[in-house]
């Protein structure tokens, strides 16, 4: 048996062997055909590929074909997101629901309007007969993210109209997608918690009259506890991460597939599976990970030469998860700042004061005030760096008490919106093209050879 196994080993080992041998792309070729890596310009810009109204992210201004940083902006249907957070804050009012139809439909709902957009939700919140029992309970996954992707796929088979594209069906799934995901990821994950780290399983239904942050709080924890602080703030980072412009990862993934005629599952489904990557919403979790590094490795944590020695070794890929990567800072559009970072790290430092963690957010302030410069001195990057949403999000989400694993599904249930709203306008749109770039083929050519002559 051991022979065997060892055997297998080889084997693939040599296939990778194989593989790398006949499948290496010289960097030079990039440059000699003008390939756009990661549909950049060579100023870091991206390549205009679409035109949408849900959303923009304005970080550089170009003047003289030049780029120059300038203070980050994020914009949904026409309306800076600060001020729509500035809105219903000040009235005291939660502000995800209200959003999301500004999102999906391109204008603020008046009153009556927005109570009738939130009673649709809190109906569509039921997931179909024994979906949790047979797609959750009896096939736990210990991601949640996986998980999500699999649910979204299988309500295509819960679906008595899921191929049609017209307008009427493809908002009725939307409104099914925003109001059952929430509840799709809270089912996930306590079965993750019961089969994977031995927990009590608790499943818990949706309570009519809660928002979407309220009924997130309740399903998630035993007691059903939470304080209107705790759902407020939950609230303000869905209506943050709900959309980031049709070029980002996920929304692309989600409009490429659209482009296709494909249906609405299969299209989110794939945008979930781009999120869960640590290069995107990830991210999130990788930056706590990061974190226990530093709080581990550095003994003085208000010692700025000790934390910038200890980024340089990050850097390096001395120290950390070995990527060389600084989680939560720098982003491709955003320079000078997130927004979305700038409005978390506010209410994160109220909350520090709260639960007296004063000491761990200077540490996150300290990296975010040293990373620049040590990415200069060890890199000699000139380009100028920001904090990035997933720098705070993930501390304001352990000062509430919400663990690590749900991170990346609350990005997910809050990006929905957006990839839905892509999605619609990709489907009801005018482009109307199926998105297909081009790759420039580099093999050279070679006659076919019998198998009797090869080695």
């Amino acid at each position: 048996m051991q022979d065997t196994q060892w055997g297998a080993g080889r084997f693939v080992e040599s296939l990778c062997e194989e593989y790398r041998r006949h499948n290496y792309i010289d960097p030079e070729y990039y440059e000699r055909w003008g390939v756009k890596r990661g549909l950049r310009n060579a100023d870091g810009t991206g390549v205009l590929a679409g035109v949408t109204q849900v959303g923009n992210v304005l970080g550089y201004y170009v003047q003289d074909g030049e780029r120059y940083p300038a203070d980050g902006k994020l914009i949904y249907r026409g309306i800076n997101v600060e001020e729509l957070i500035e809105g219903f804050v000040r009235e005291g009012r939660f502000g995800f629901e209200e959003t999301a139809y500004l999102l999906l439909f391109g204008d603020l709902p008046g009153r009556e309007r927005l109570e009738q957009f939130k009673q649709i939700l809190s109906e569509s919140h039921t997931l179909p007969p024994m979906f949790t029992e047979d797609m959750i309970l009896k096939a736990p996954s210990p991601d949640v993210m996986n998980k999500l992707a699999r649910s979204v796929l299988a309500l295509y088979s819960y679906d008595s109209n899921p191929d049609d594209l017209s307008l009427s069906n493809q908002l009725r799934q939307a409104v099914e997608l925003i109001a059952r995901v929430p509840v799709i990821v809270a089912h996930a994950f306590a079965v993750k918690r019961h089969y994977y780290d031995n927990e009590s399983l608790y499943l818990h239904r949706p309570q009519p009259g809660l928002g979407v942050a309220e009924n997130f709080l309740y399903a998630v924890r035993h007691d059903n506890q939470f304080t209107d602080q705790e759902a407020k703030l939950l609230d303000l980072c869905l209506v943050l991460h709900a959309e980031h412009g049709g070029g980002n990862n996920s929304a692309f993934t989600c409009r490429v597939l659209s482009s296709s005629g494909t249906d609405m599952y299969a299209a989110i489904a794939a945008a979930v599976g781009s999120l869960k990557g640590p290069r995107h919403g990830g991210a999130n979790r990788k930056v706590m990970e990061m974190f226990r590094f530093i709080e581990e490795g550095v003994k003085d944590w208000r010692d700025d030469e000790e934390v910038k020695h200890y980024l340089g070794r990050i850097l390096k890929k001395e120290a950390g998860d070995g990527s060389g990567l600084i989680y939560g800072m720098g982003h491709a559009i955003y320079t000078l700042s997130d927004p979305r970072a700038a409005l978390l790290k506010r209410f994160a430092r109220e909350l520090a004061q709260t639960k007296g963690m004063e000491e761990e957010f200077a540490l996150f302030e300290a990296v975010e005030r040293l990373t620049p410069g040590v990415l200069a001195q060890v890199k000699g990057e000139k380009k100028v760096v920001c904090a990035n949403v997933d720098l705070f999000s993930g501390l304001v989400y352990k000062m509430m008490g919400i663990p690590e694993e749900l991170y990346t599904p609350l990005f997910a249930v809050a990006r929905m919106v957006g990839w839905c709203a892509h999605r619609l306008e990709e489907v009801a749109g005018t482009a109307n093209r199926i998105i297909r770039p081009a790759y420039k083929a580099v093999a050279p050519m070679r006659t076919f050879v019998p198998l009797a002559q090869r080695q």
